[in-house]
């Protein structure tokens, strides 16, 4: 069996070092545009800007125009004029699918058993969603997020809606400008991540490689766990379903991990070393105090206020250090 690659080893190590260091402050309007040339087109390489992404982060200013690359909603090869004409395509293309949407809708009410279940469950989700600042300002439009996500249900029939997708395009909601940008922006996110979101689709498989994972990198760690109860590790579902959102300390955080995962820098299916790197914080606790296993869940629910430069950090270094080792190919051909 090869080992992997030690220039990815030290490059993960590298970039670990650099995110926690924070010499460079994230990607400004002004330093974005000069990644493009007067025509609009790439004038650095998508690898590069992929990894200052990585170790520094967006700015604010500049991350709802960078989405549209990471996410596939613009080809990285395109010009400033067929930008401008894919974006208008894709408003199109939105508004389309919304009067298809009010057409059939009563059909769905009649025929599809699913739909007013799932209508209902929007509503109720949405809802709970605290809308306003503590200064009483209006951050989002309730309507139009219910809009965006019984569209989404509708058109996106491998991901349809699963509880969690309303906090989650409401972050797109808040970051983009426009209706159509929140709905493309989250479908090409979950296609980007390879709906690793996705109940039915990508997290079952994250929880099998996390389990793989920590069964080579820390084999007393899995030990203890199999011991507590098979199915430990396998309720740490809601981290994956929420794409981590609930563990950092604001917006920022979470927006910072996400736009990370769609670099595919330093690896594809980072989400996952991510999870490892969470459990290892309460790695000492659950032995020392032989947690049972309701314990160790609670502990790792209780996993808040995190950063998301120090978590995105140790991911990197258990990266670096399963490169460094003989993983075997479930591993290599999950992370590679």
């Amino acid at each position: 069996m090869t080992t992997l690659s030690p220039e990815n080893s030290l490059s993960a190590r590298w970039s670990a070092s650099f995110i926690l260091v924070k010499r460079k402050p994230p990607i400004d309007k002004t330093e974005w545009d000069t990644f493009f040339d007067e025509n609009g087109l790439l004038a650095k390489s998508r690898d590069f800007i992929c990894v200052n992404i990585l170790e520094r982060g967006l700015h604010p200013f500049v991350r709802t125009e960078a989405w549209k690359f990471l996410t596939g909603y613009y080809s990285w090869q395109s010009s400033k004029d067929e930008r401008l004409t894919v974006d208008s395509t894709r408003r199109k293309n939105y508004e389309a699918l919304c009067e298809m949407y009010e057409k059939i809708q009563p059909l769905l009410e009649n025929l599809h058993r699913n739909f007013i279940e799932t209508r209902n469950n929007i509503a109720y989700d949405i809802q709970k969603l605290c809308d306003k600042d503590h200064l009483g300002n209006v951050l989002i439009d309730k309507k139009k997020l219910e809009k965006i996500l019984l569209l989404s249900y509708v058109c996106n029939t491998q991901a349809e809606y699963q509880q969690g997708f309303h906090e989650m395009v409401m972050l797109f909601q808040l970051m983009a400008e426009h209706d159509h940008e929140t709905f493309w922006l989250f479908q090409f996110f979950l296609q980007k991540t390879e709906h690793s979101c996705v109940i039915n689709i990508g997290v079952g498989k994250n929880l099998v490689m996390l389990d793989n994972l920590i069964d080579f990198l820390d084999p007393v760690f899995a030990e203890h766990l199999r011991g507590k109860g098979a199915g430990t590790v396998q309720s740490l579902f809601p981290w994956f379903c929420l794409c981590f959102q609930r563990a950092f300390k604001s917006f920022e955080d979470v927006w910072r991990l996400w736009e990370v995962l769609l670099t595919g820098k330093p690896c594809r299916n980072f989400q996952v070393l991510v999870a490892y790197s969470m459990l290892q914080m309460v790695r000492k606790q659950v032995l020392q105090e032989s947690l049972p296993s309701d314990d160790i869940i609670l502990a790792c629910n209780n996993l808040i206020d995190l950063d998301a430069d120090v978590l995105i950090s140790a991911a990197c270094l258990v990266y670096a250090d399963l490169l460094q080792r003989d993983a075997p190919p479930p591993l290599k051909n999950f992370f590679l």
